[in-house]
Protein backbone atom coordinates (compact mmCIF):
# COMPACT_ATOMS: atom_id res chain seq x y z
CA UNK A 1 0.00 0.00 0.00
CA UNK A 2 1.26 3.14 -1.32
CA UNK A 3 0.64 5.31 2.15
CA UNK A 4 2.69 8.06 2.27
CA UNK A 5 1.11 11.65 1.03
CA UNK A 6 2.95 14.37 0.00
CA UNK A 7 2.67 17.89 0.29
CA UNK A 8 0.72 18.67 -2.81
CA UNK A 9 -1.54 15.94 -2.10
CA UNK A 10 -2.70 17.07 1.22
CA UNK A 11 -3.14 20.73 -0.39
CA UNK A 12 -4.85 19.50 -3.56
CA UNK A 13 -7.45 17.83 -1.14
CA UNK A 14 -7.96 20.82 1.03
CA UNK A 15 -8.20 23.08 -1.32
CA UNK A 16 -10.17 21.07 -3.78
CA UNK A 17 -11.95 18.77 -1.38
CA UNK A 18 -10.69 15.88 -3.29
CA UNK A 19 -7.29 14.12 -4.64
CA UNK A 20 -6.82 10.72 -6.32
CA UNK A 21 -3.77 8.06 -5.25
CA UNK A 22 -2.46 5.94 -7.91
CA UNK A 23 -0.84 2.87 -7.06
CA UNK A 24 -2.54 2.84 -3.89
CA UNK A 25 -2.82 -0.94 -3.84
CA UNK A 26 -0.03 -3.00 -5.90
CA UNK A 27 -1.51 -5.94 -7.80
CA UNK A 28 -1.64 -8.32 -5.15
CA UNK A 29 -3.17 -5.91 -3.14
CA UNK A 30 -5.62 -5.21 -5.61
CA UNK A 31 -6.50 -8.82 -5.82
CA UNK A 32 -7.30 -8.76 -2.25
CA UNK A 33 -9.63 -6.26 -1.85
CA UNK A 34 -11.22 -7.42 -4.97
CA UNK A 35 -12.04 -10.93 -3.53
CA UNK A 36 -12.45 -10.03 -0.46
CA UNK A 37 -15.27 -7.58 -1.64
CA UNK A 38 -16.95 -9.58 -3.64
CA UNK A 39 -17.07 -12.63 -1.21
CA UNK A 40 -18.35 -10.08 1.53
CA UNK A 41 -21.10 -8.74 -0.88
CA UNK A 42 -22.19 -11.81 -2.53
CA UNK A 43 -22.74 -13.60 1.31
CA UNK A 44 -24.97 -9.98 2.44
CA UNK A 45 -26.75 -10.36 -0.66
CA UNK A 46 -27.51 -13.82 0.16
CA UNK A 47 -28.47 -13.69 3.97
CA UNK A 48 -30.05 -10.62 4.30
CA UNK A 49 -32.01 -7.73 3.01
CA UNK A 50 -30.34 -4.99 6.08
CA UNK A 51 -27.92 -2.94 4.84
CA UNK A 52 -27.94 -2.94 1.12
CA UNK A 53 -30.30 -1.07 -1.14
CA UNK A 54 -31.09 -4.39 -2.77
CA UNK A 55 -34.60 -5.48 -1.56
CA UNK A 56 -35.33 -8.98 -2.53
CA UNK A 57 -39.48 -8.91 -2.04
CA UNK A 58 -39.73 -5.32 -3.96
CA UNK A 59 -39.54 -4.08 -7.33
CA UNK A 60 -36.26 -2.52 -8.52
CA UNK A 61 -36.57 0.62 -7.64
CA UNK A 62 -34.07 3.73 -9.43
CA UNK A 63 -31.94 4.18 -6.08
CA UNK A 64 -31.46 0.24 -6.54
CA UNK A 65 -30.57 -0.14 -9.90
CA UNK A 66 -27.51 3.26 -9.19
CA UNK A 67 -25.51 1.04 -7.67
CA UNK A 68 -25.46 -2.67 -5.60
CA UNK A 69 -24.91 -0.91 -2.24
CA UNK A 70 -23.89 -3.06 1.22
CA UNK A 71 -23.14 -1.26 4.28
CA UNK A 72 -20.52 -1.85 7.81
CA UNK A 73 -19.52 -5.38 5.71
CA UNK A 74 -16.26 -5.11 7.90
CA UNK A 75 -19.32 -6.58 10.81
CA UNK A 76 -19.77 -9.88 8.76
CA UNK A 77 -16.62 -10.25 7.52
CA UNK A 78 -13.24 -10.65 9.19
CA UNK A 79 -10.86 -10.16 6.64
CA UNK A 80 -12.84 -6.86 5.49
CA UNK A 81 -12.42 -5.86 8.92
CA UNK A 82 -8.71 -6.22 8.38
CA UNK A 83 -8.70 -4.13 5.17
CA UNK A 84 -11.05 -1.56 6.73
CA UNK A 85 -10.23 -0.81 10.29
CA UNK A 86 -6.22 -0.79 8.90
CA UNK A 87 -4.32 1.85 11.15
CA UNK A 88 -2.32 3.51 7.75
CA UNK A 89 -5.74 4.11 6.10
CA UNK A 90 -6.57 6.10 8.73
CA UNK A 91 -3.82 8.20 9.33
CA UNK A 92 -3.80 9.09 5.75
CA UNK A 93 -7.43 10.13 6.16
CA UNK A 94 -6.79 12.32 9.25
CA UNK A 95 -3.57 13.35 7.78
CA UNK A 96 -5.25 15.27 4.53
CA UNK A 97 -8.46 16.29 6.97
CA UNK A 98 -5.75 18.08 9.47
CA UNK A 99 -7.11 16.05 12.61
CA UNK A 100 -6.05 13.96 15.78
CA UNK A 101 -7.94 11.21 15.38
CA UNK A 102 -10.31 9.48 13.70
CA UNK A 103 -13.22 7.10 13.80
CA UNK A 104 -15.05 4.91 11.04
CA UNK A 105 -18.25 5.97 10.89
CA UNK A 106 -19.23 2.69 8.01
CA UNK A 107 -17.70 0.88 4.92
CA UNK A 108 -19.69 0.21 2.14
CA UNK A 109 -19.36 -1.43 -1.21
CA UNK A 110 -20.83 0.54 -4.22
CA UNK A 111 -21.24 -1.75 -7.85
CA UNK A 112 -22.37 0.85 -10.21
CA UNK A 113 -23.84 -2.80 -12.23
CA UNK A 114 -23.93 -2.98 -16.07
CA UNK A 115 -25.97 -0.31 -17.38
CA UNK A 116 -26.96 1.13 -13.91
CA UNK A 117 -28.54 4.38 -13.31
CA UNK A 118 -25.75 7.59 -13.43
CA UNK A 119 -25.80 9.29 -9.52
CA UNK A 120 -27.24 11.98 -8.93
CA UNK A 121 -25.33 15.24 -7.23
CA UNK A 122 -24.85 15.12 -3.50
CA UNK A 123 -22.84 15.59 -0.37
CA UNK A 124 -22.27 13.13 2.16
CA UNK A 125 -21.72 14.20 5.63
CA UNK A 126 -25.65 15.55 5.52
CA UNK A 127 -26.91 12.25 5.62
CA UNK A 128 -25.00 11.11 8.74
CA UNK A 129 -25.34 11.18 11.89
CA UNK A 130 -22.70 13.85 13.17
CA UNK A 131 -22.18 17.38 11.44
CA UNK A 132 -18.26 17.94 10.58
CA UNK A 133 -16.67 19.78 8.18
CA UNK A 134 -13.77 17.31 8.35
CA UNK A 135 -15.81 13.99 7.79
CA UNK A 136 -13.99 12.28 5.01
CA UNK A 137 -14.10 9.10 3.15
CA UNK A 138 -12.03 6.68 0.87
CA UNK A 139 -13.22 5.22 -2.45
CA UNK A 140 -11.02 2.81 -3.55
CA UNK A 141 -11.40 1.85 -7.31
CA UNK A 142 -11.25 -2.07 -7.84
CA UNK A 143 -11.86 -1.81 -11.67
CA UNK A 144 -10.80 1.07 -13.90
CA UNK A 145 -13.50 4.19 -13.53
CA UNK A 146 -14.17 5.42 -16.82
CA UNK A 147 -16.40 7.91 -18.31
CA UNK A 148 -18.06 5.23 -20.27
CA UNK A 149 -18.51 3.09 -16.47
CA UNK A 150 -19.25 6.01 -14.54
CA UNK A 151 -16.25 7.68 -12.93
CA UNK A 152 -16.89 9.74 -9.95
CA UNK A 153 -17.41 13.76 -10.60
CA UNK A 154 -16.92 16.62 -8.17
CA UNK A 155 -17.57 20.08 -8.01
CA UNK A 156 -13.90 21.42 -6.80
CA UNK A 157 -13.94 23.94 -3.64
CA UNK A 158 -17.60 23.14 -2.53
CA UNK A 159 -16.80 21.48 0.82
CA UNK A 160 -15.62 25.40 1.91
CA UNK A 161 -18.68 27.10 1.11
CA UNK A 162 -21.32 23.67 1.61
CA UNK A 163 -24.02 23.78 4.98
CA UNK A 164 -25.47 20.73 5.87
CA UNK A 165 -28.01 21.09 3.36
CA UNK A 166 -28.52 18.36 0.90
CA UNK A 167 -30.44 16.51 -2.00
CA UNK A 168 -31.70 13.41 -2.35
CA UNK A 169 -29.70 10.93 -5.12
CA UNK A 170 -32.82 10.67 -7.25
CA UNK A 171 -34.21 10.57 -11.11
CA UNK A 172 -33.66 14.75 -11.00
CA UNK A 173 -29.56 14.53 -10.86
CA UNK A 174 -28.93 18.65 -10.85
CA UNK A 175 -31.72 18.60 -7.46
CA UNK A 176 -28.39 19.74 -5.54
CA UNK A 177 -27.94 22.73 -7.51
CA UNK A 178 -31.59 24.10 -6.54
CA UNK A 179 -30.19 24.11 -2.56
CA UNK A 180 -26.52 25.50 -3.75
CA UNK A 181 -27.28 27.53 -7.06
CA UNK A 182 -23.89 29.41 -6.57
CA UNK A 183 -22.05 26.09 -7.43
CA UNK A 184 -23.70 25.91 -11.00
CA UNK A 185 -20.74 28.32 -11.92
CA UNK A 186 -18.18 26.50 -11.62
CA UNK A 187 -17.01 23.59 -13.82
CA UNK A 188 -17.20 19.89 -12.81
CA UNK A 189 -13.92 17.68 -12.78
CA UNK A 190 -14.22 14.23 -14.03
CA UNK A 191 -11.83 11.87 -12.06
CA UNK A 192 -11.22 8.66 -13.90
CA UNK A 193 -8.98 6.25 -12.57
CA UNK A 194 -7.30 2.97 -13.00
CA UNK A 195 -8.33 -0.04 -10.49
CA UNK A 196 -6.01 0.40 -7.59
CA UNK A 197 -6.53 3.97 -7.15
CA UNK A 198 -7.97 5.51 -4.01
CA UNK A 199 -9.99 8.40 -3.87
CA UNK A 200 -9.85 10.40 -0.90
CA UNK A 201 -12.91 13.15 -0.72
CA UNK A 202 -14.11 15.88 1.83
CA UNK A 203 -17.55 14.83 3.23
CA UNK A 204 -19.19 18.07 2.37
CA UNK A 205 -17.67 18.19 -1.62
CA UNK A 206 -20.24 17.74 -4.45
CA UNK A 207 -20.02 14.49 -5.87
CA UNK A 208 -21.85 12.33 -8.49
CA UNK A 209 -20.96 9.94 -11.34
CA UNK A 210 -21.85 8.87 -14.26
CA UNK A 211 -24.17 6.25 -15.57
CA UNK A 212 -22.68 2.90 -16.50
CA UNK A 213 -22.94 2.50 -20.39
CA UNK A 214 -21.07 -0.92 -20.38
CA UNK A 215 -21.78 -4.39 -19.99
CA UNK A 216 -19.21 -4.93 -17.17
CA UNK A 217 -19.92 -3.84 -13.70
CA UNK A 218 -17.68 -1.26 -12.19
CA UNK A 219 -16.67 -1.99 -8.60
CA UNK A 220 -15.51 0.11 -5.60
CA UNK A 221 -15.14 -0.36 -1.98
CA UNK A 222 -15.15 2.42 -0.02
CA UNK A 223 -15.02 4.00 4.11
CA UNK A 224 -16.30 7.27 5.47
CA UNK A 225 -14.44 8.24 8.67
CA UNK A 226 -15.88 10.75 11.30
CA UNK A 227 -13.04 12.80 13.62
CA UNK A 228 -12.92 11.75 17.07
CA UNK A 229 -14.98 13.74 19.14
CA UNK A 230 -17.70 14.00 17.03
CA UNK A 231 -21.16 14.05 18.37
CA UNK A 232 -24.54 13.06 17.57
CA UNK A 233 -26.64 15.51 15.50
CA UNK A 234 -30.32 13.47 16.18
CA UNK A 235 -30.22 11.41 12.56
CA UNK A 236 -30.46 8.14 12.84
CA UNK A 237 -28.72 6.93 9.58
CA UNK A 238 -27.96 3.40 10.38
CA UNK A 239 -27.35 3.55 13.79
CA UNK A 240 -28.98 0.28 15.70
CA UNK A 241 -32.14 1.00 17.02
CA UNK A 242 -30.97 0.97 20.62
CA UNK A 243 -27.35 2.43 20.38
CA UNK A 244 -29.83 5.56 18.82
CA UNK A 245 -32.46 5.64 21.36
CA UNK A 246 -30.04 6.08 24.04
CA UNK A 247 -28.40 8.93 22.69
CA UNK A 248 -29.19 12.47 22.94
CA UNK A 249 -28.15 15.80 20.72
CA UNK A 250 -24.51 16.69 21.71
CA UNK A 251 -23.55 12.83 22.69
CA UNK A 252 -20.06 12.27 21.62
CA UNK A 253 -20.19 9.07 19.39
CA UNK A 254 -16.95 7.00 20.93
CA UNK A 255 -18.53 3.58 20.80
CA UNK A 256 -15.95 1.35 19.97
CA UNK A 257 -17.90 -0.87 18.77
CA UNK A 258 -20.33 1.11 16.24
CA UNK A 259 -17.30 3.49 15.33
CA UNK A 260 -13.70 2.20 15.94
CA UNK A 261 -10.99 4.55 16.94
CA UNK A 262 -8.56 3.79 14.09
CA UNK A 263 -5.87 5.97 14.63
CA UNK A 264 -4.68 8.76 16.84
CA UNK A 265 -1.98 11.17 16.93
Amino acid sequence: MQDQLTPEQITHYREQGFVALEDFLDADELDTWRRVTDQSVADRLASAEGLTNQKKEEDPSYYSSVFVQCLRLADTHEEMRGLIYDERIGRMAAELAGIDGIRVWHDQALIKQPYGNPTGWHLDNPYWSFHSRDAISIWIALDDATLENGCIWYVPGTHKTATFENAVIGQNLGELFDVYPGWKEIDPVSVPVHAGTAVFHNGLTAHGAGANMTRHARRAMTCAFMPDGATFNGKRNILPEAYFESLTVGDELDSEEQNPLIWKR
